[in-house]
């Protein structure tokens, strides 16, 4: 797969201007990092050498990155094709991806965060407060797990769970990853797990008396404009869905139904993964997280909460947001994003990132596990993504940059 070319999808420049009173002088205090003609083609000159090595690399079959600030400004940049076979379409603004764990922030975490600002969940209280199905009697220890502590993956619940080999049913599922009994004390140490979100949308269900897929489209899709952002694409929408892995345990290559097996034992709609998105649909939520819960001119989070939601909480334990991870150097934030950015992937070869300090945000959707899972070069990529368009925009190292590579 040597080769494959790189092919510039949209790299379309827009400011969004909302009505309102002050606006114009609201907009004048953001960052600008993008208002340079200059700027705009370092950056998309950036986008297409890292992606177009990453296709060279057979990192994925295809991709579609964005970058943008605030304002509303976007650059947005396809590579290869939505499948290996070589008359597959190209990927562009429309393509549909399987978000995988971004899913966790999207859509759970975004949900979250409404309701703690509403004042109708707490995230010191227990979690058995608001479901009381998750501290059993056999598994009284739960009973002292906060809400705090699944968003900041420091629950004591162990990692992962085979439900989807343990359940019938969707019902049957969930009613396991409840009752699934935490391996260590809560608030000592960090285990990203699935189950703090699949047990997070059903905390939201529960608290607000919709499903988790109704709530978000209501609550948060709706008002941003995310008209592509949804749970178990219908069929008619198949042919703008990248396809993911064949799985073996279906026995069957994806396309359209998620790509995690627990997810789909959950009837496509959970916490922890199942969205699906595109390019546009995510820089709209980016664009309003920069703008402390705005966009258009209609507010939809709570500024105080997106700042409290989008700090390290305990860094005791670790560097997690609530839901959203932060730069460590190590990560995918690569080196060069603030202290201040916020971000997470996901296991198909998502990823996005904000940075509020410097007032932009660069996402990057792929299905590097087409058509394996076995396939991890996306993580380099991202980095590699990330340091780039930084650069581009001449911000200085956050975190030391690993040397350069040099020639044996």
């Amino acid at each position: 797969m040597k080769g494959r070319s790189v092919v510039v999808a949209t790299a379309a420049i827009a400011t969004a201007v909302a009505p309102g009173a002050g606006r114009a002088t609201a907009q004048a205090t953001r960052p600008a990092p993008l208002a340079a003609a200059r700027v705009r083609a370092a950056v998309l000159d950036s986008m297409r050498a890292v992606l177009g090595r990453a296709l060279a690399d057979s990192a994925f079959p295809g991709a579609y990155a964005v970058v943008g600030d605030a304002r509303g400004t976007t650059i947005g940049l396809g590579a290869g094709r939505i499948d290996w076979a070589a008359d597959a379409p190209r990927p562009d603004s429309t393509t549909l991806w399987d978000l995988a764990s971004l899913t966790k922030v999207v859509g759970t975490t975004s949900a979250m965060l409404q309701l703690v600002a509403a004042g109708r969940v707490a995230l010191d209280s227990p979690v058995v407060h608001y479901l009381p199905a998750f501290a059993p009697a056999d598994a009284p220890g739960k009973a002292r797990i906060t809400v705090r502590q699944l968003m900041t993956h420091s629950s004591g619940l162990p990692s992962w769970r085979p439900l989807y080999k343990e359940a019938t049913d969707p019902a049957g599922a969930l009613a396991l990853a409840l009752a699934t009994k935490a391996d260590s004390a809560p608030g000592r140490r960090y285990v990203y797990s699935d189950l703090n979100f699949i047990t997070l949308g059903a905390l939201v269900t529960r608290v607000t008396g919709e499903p988790l897929d109704a709530y978000l489209a209501r609550h948060v899709f709706a008002p941003l404009g995310m008209r592509d952002t949804r749970y178990n694409p219908p069929a008619a929408e198949l042919a703008r869905v990248a396809p993911t892995e064949y799985d073996p345990w279906r026995q069957r290559k994806l396309r359209g139904e998620v790509h995690d097996e627990n997810a789909y034992a959950l009837g496509g709609v959970s916490g922890h993964a199942g969205l699906f998105s595109t390019g546009p649909d995510l820089a709209r939520l980016a664009r309003a997280y920069l703008n402390h819960g705005t966009l258009d001119g209609r507010r939809v989070f709570d500024s105080a909460t997106v700042a409290l939601f989008t700090r390290p909480q305990d860094t005791t334990v670790s560097r997690r947001a609530l839901g959203w991870e932060t730069p460590t150097g190590g990560n995918s934030a690569g080196h060069y994003l603030s202290r201040r950015a916020f971000g997470h992937t996901g296991f198909t070869g998502t990823s996005m990132w904000m940075d509020p300090e410097r007032g932009v945000y660069i996402i990057l959707l792929t299905n590097r596990v087409n058509p394996t899972r076995r396939n991890t070069k996306v993580g380099g990529v991202r980095v590699a993504l990330a340091d780039a368009v930084m650069r581009a925009l001449g911000a200085a190292p956050t975190f030391p940059p690993p040397p350069p590579l040099t020639a044996r």
